[in-house]
């Protein structure tokens, strides 16, 4: 099969060029004039999907060459883009920025290539007139497989600076296709991982997107930039569906014996894909302003796999949802809301009384947090015996994990990658049975493996390993 949709990507020379504020402001201008856009991210970035989702209307989704392999990156994204008549993919960091010593593996670069769409480059020109030719002409030169189709100028001071910084650009080859101005209100406030996700910000954040979308409006050439996307070359291949990859995807290892007694209960191998309409088993997965980051391909797989997927709130639902039979808890920002956590005595007594009866348990980053002792001094589930805090350092970047104890995701022996991204500390930093081992970029187990539950730091994406889900849910139904 070969598709195309018009397509465009979002570069930049490095980060804080203003990437966000384009890829979202254009996103919202194209939406604006009827198109159906399809929004995407290069890399692991939860929060950026968020700001997406509220300028298209649609689902943010990420395209992370290291967490799926390369050979995902166009099924991924036919998928998120089927029936939309023009996609925009921001970028991540600068250009050429990959996984660390990986060569261009993850880079922006690498995705635009694997997507054969144009790049945009966005240059922040606050501090500088000419050069900005000399540092255009080596972004669009560097690698020949990278088609940079056009520059938008950011962050112009003047009608004279933008005459300068035109006239410069005339001889480097590559088209101006917009050019803004300093604007403060299209600015998103930050804090210790990045912009403050729009599921905190509400109607501020509808109005930071408004507002980006009026000074891409104003400033950019929209329908040369509509028809670079159009310029984009086919991509062959079916996309990527959560039912299919539940079919092709090997099954899981049988668990092996735990030495540190605990393993969850007895060996299971699902034999083939599960029905893809909702049993009635239902997996409550936790959202709200304490928990939003998410792959929407994790609940996708969950209900291929045959579960009823419900969200709740741990800030305001005082019990699971009805039936919960699983539990997943992803990333966020639990310490900022540790009070509101903690006071919510009855929801954190239920989670504590679900993994007591070794239902399955999944929680990455915040949800480890979530389901300690403690963090920052204040009670939370007491699943697990360790206390969490907030930490001056950031641990930031993609690992190398081997499965170590057998789990509700993943056999013994398992190998996945995933990403680390926090500024807190969990001590122990394991239990007497590991979730991972790291082999890259530095030796360690992390995480913790008891009766149903999964909990770690590492962010996954289960669509590099649909298998996860599949053994979620077959363990859901027999536990």
């Amino acid at each position: 099969m070969v598709t195309s949709v018009p397509r465009l990507v979002i570069a930049a020379p490095s980060s804080g060029s203003g990437k966000t504020t384009v890829a979202t402001g254009l996103m919202a201008a194209f939406a604006a004039r009827g198109l159906a856009v399809s929004p995407h991210k290069v890399g692991p970035d939860y929060i950026d999907p968020g700001y997406h989702a509220l300028a298209t209307g649609r689902v943010g989704r990420n395209l992370d060459a290291y967490l799926c392999g390369p050979e995902l990156i166009g099924p991924l994204f036919l998928h998120g883009a089927r029936g939309c008549d023009i996609a925009v993919v921001e970028g991540v960091m600068g250009l050429y920025d990959g996984a660390a010593g990986e060569g261009e593996l993850a880079s922006t670069a690498h995705v635009a290539k694997l997507l054969r769409a144009p790049v945009v480059l966005v240059v922040d020109a606050s501090s500088q007139s000419r050069s900005v030719a000399a540092l255009v002409h080596g972004f669009a030169s560097w690698d020949p497989e990278v088609r940079v189709g056009g520059v938008i100028l950011n962050k112009v001071a003047s009608d004279r600076h933008e005459l300068l910084l035109r006239d410069a650009l005339d001889s480097a080859g590559v088209p101006v296709l917009g050019v803004l101005r300093r604007a403060a209100q299209v600015d998103t406030p930050s804090r210790h991982l990045g912009l403050v996700p729009v599921a905190e910000r509400r109607g501020a954040a509808v109005e930071a997107v408004a507002a980006m979308a009026a000074q891409v409006t104003a400033g950019c050439d929209l329908e040369a930039l509509a028809g670079l996307a159009r310029s984009a070359g086919a991509l062959s291949g079916a996309g990527w569906d959560a039912a299919e990859a539940l079919v092709s995807s090997p099954p899981p290892p049988l668990p092996v014996p735990d030495p540190g007694g605990c393993a969850p209960r007895p060996p299971f191998r699902p034999e083939g894909p599960r029905p893809q309409t909702p049993d009635g088993l239902v997996v409550a997965v936790a959202g709200g302003e304490a928990f939003t980051f998410s792959y929407a391909e994790h609940s996708e797989l969950l209900a291929a796999a045959g579960a009823e997927v419900v969200p709740f709130d741990p800030l305001r639902d005082e019990e699971l949802p009805e039936g919960t039979r699983g539990l997943v808890i992803g990333g966020g920002f639990p310490e900022v809301y540790a009070s509101e956590l903690s006071a919510n005595e009855p929801l954190r007594k239920a989670i504590g009384e679900l993994a007591l009866a070794g239902a399955p348990v999944a929680a990455e980053c915040a949800g480890l947090l979530y389901l300690c002792r403690e963090l920052d001094g204040l009670p939370m589930c007491g699943v697990l015996d360790a206390e969490a805090r907030m930490s001056e350092r950031l641990t930031l970047g993609y690992r190398d994990a081997v499965a170590v104890s057998d789990s509700v995701l993943a056999g013994a022996g398992t190998r996945m990658r995933g990403h680390e991204f926090h500024r807190t500390v969990v001590e122990p930093g394991s239990g007497t049975a590991p979730a991972w081992g790291m082999r890259a970029p530095e030796r360690r187990v992390e995480g913790f493996v008891q009766r149903g539950v999964h909990a770690s730091y590492l962010h996954t994406h289960w669509a590099s390993a649909p298998g996860a889900a599949r053994r979620f849910v077959e363990r859901c139904r027999t536990s």
